[in-house]
């Protein structure tokens, strides 16, 4: 029997990993003279989830030359992996719990813009993987995040989902894969459309079913 499915974001939907991120950022900019002491606060990477790494490097680093900031880039996010690895994240409350209760119903997966291997870091740290049943990220697949929605959909043979996410962005990918999106308005971004909302992850264990039934409607 087919079930529905639930995609997710991970930055500001089931994590805050913003001071490891932070950190691991601030361990490479200190590696280079000609950023001159550069540093970034969690509350300035926070301001970033969301976007993809060219997206956060070309304007993070703007003065540099595009090869280099690219090269920055891909250290930054191996310096992420090791952190995230290393230190993990904040969960937001009760998520496993969460997880596991969803998982029992619906089949669970991400898409994100981050890079290559930071899903997997979040695996790694917090032993969340065997929830997922497949995952997709823009570093992975050199693609856009309503691509990579499309992507989960289309080899997993998905019928009917929604996704779920906490800034425009995610939207707006919602809006090229064609699927209903739900706010994590606990999250850290805004959206300027009118759509269903859950305040908390748990929410989403009350929720589903009838945000399901609306997808038939």
């Amino acid at each position: 029997m087919e079930r529905n499915a639930i995609i997710f974001d991970v930055d500001g939907t089931l994590w805050d990993s913003c001071q490891s991120v932070a950190n691991a950022w601030n361990i490479v900019f200190d590696r280079y003279k000609e950023l001159n002491g550069k540093t970034v606060t969690a509350e300035q990477a926070k301001s970033f989830m969301g976007k993809t790494s060219e997206e956060i490097f070309s304007t993070l680093l703007p003065d540099l030359e595009e090869q280099k900031m690219l090269s920055i880039m891909i250290e930054c996010g191996k310096e992420e992996e090791i952190e995230i690895a290393k230190n993990g994240g904040k969960l937001f409350k009760n998520l496993e719990k969460t997880l596991q209760a969803l998982s029992q119903k619906y089949d669970l997966y991400i898409v994100s813009n981050c890079q290559a291997g930071y899903i997997e870091a979040f695996f790694e740290y917090h032993k969340l993987g065997h929830y997922f049943k497949d995952y997709e990220n823009s570093g992975r697949t050199g693609k856009p995040k309503g691509e990579n929605i499309k992507l989960i959909i289309q080899r997993n043979h998905i019928s009917k989902c929604f996704y779920v996410g906490d800034t425009q962005g995610d939207y707006n990918a919602t809006k090229i894969a064609h699927i209903p999106f739900v706010y994590a308005k606990y999250g850290f971004g805004t959206i300027d459309t009118e759509v269903p909302f859950i305040e908390s992850i748990e929410e989403l264990t009350q929720k589903a079913d009838s945000l399901f039934e609306n997808i038939n409607a």
